[in-house]
């Protein structure tokens, strides 16, 4: 055994890590992430233990609703990288076909994606813990349909990265999620985040979306400006999104780095 074979094979691992910043930001981001979300939470059941009359219902529900988003924006992530993954991203944009065409058609399936795996949770849920998502009723509706807008939001603004930086932005697309659970509110209200927090929280579609679930949970009461501030934020967030895959694009097949994606 040498040692300078060991030390060598170690200096290739340590630069490898060290001088890419996407492994060192994946390094610090999930502790991070964990703690500060969790941190929150307990925070939050601490000094609120009976805020919640049918807690597990709540959190139940919170649960399926993140669960949801979660799934249509890394459902839209996981296509986009299936054709990198099959190098098959050079003939995609080679075919004749629209942008427009491929988003659309992202879009769905990442729908059917969801749908999937949504459908047996539901189900589950009322034989093993006696709750039904339904009991939002109609409103139901509006919430997921907001849910799935901000999820391909977001999964066309990691593929607008990966088509201007290429597979090296793939850690992003796993965790874009979870930098933005804190600020969501699903579990707790808003009030729980610190007052910057908040003022970020607020920008989101997201603590509307929630803060209404449990509206609608715990108080058998509906707040239509909730819901139309999230499709609000949620149509200003989509165009950007939409603009910035086209820019991504753009300056892509400008720099030729389209055909080595799929590379």
């Amino acid at each position: 055994m040498k040692f300078n074979r060991i030390y060598g094979l170690f200096l290739r691992h340590f630069f490898l890590i060290t001088r890419s910043f996407p492994r060192v930001l994946d390094l610090i981001y999930w502790p991070t992430i964990q703690i500060t979300l969790w941190g929150f939470i307990s925070n939050f059941f601490a000094s609120h233990s009976a805020y919640y009359n049918n807690a597990v219902g709540v959190i139940l529900t919170c649960a399926i609703l993140y669960d949801f988003l979660f799934r249509t924006s890394i459902g839209f992530n996981m296509l986009f990288l299936e054709e990198i993954w099959s190098r098959n991203f050079t003939n995609l944009f080679i075919a004749p076909i629209k942008i427009s065409e491929i988003i659309i058609s992202l879009i769905f399936t990442a729908l059917i994606r969801a749908l999937i795996g949504l459908i047996p949770a539901i189900l589950l849920t009322s034989p093993l813990f006696g709750i039904s998502i339904l009991d939002l009723g109609l409103h139901l509706f509006f919430l997921f349909l907001s849910l799935y807008i901000f999820g391909i939001t977001l999964g066309i603004f990691v593929s607008s990265g990966l088509l201007r930086f290429g597979p090296s932005f793939e850690n992003i697309a796993w965790s874009t999620m979870f930098l933005l659970a804190p600020f969501g509110c699903i579990y707790y209200p808003v009030e729980i985040l610190p007052d910057f927090f908040q003022k970020i929280a607020f920008a989101l579609p997201l603590v509307y979306i929630f803060e209404e679930a449990r509206g609608i949970l715990i108080n058998q009461s509906v707040d239509y400006q909730n819901i139309l501030k999230a499709f609000y934020l949620n149509g200003i967030y989509l165009i950007i999104a939409i603009s910035l895959f086209y820019y991504s694009f753009d300056k892509a097949r400008k720099k030729g780095t389209l055909i080595n994606i799929g590379e």
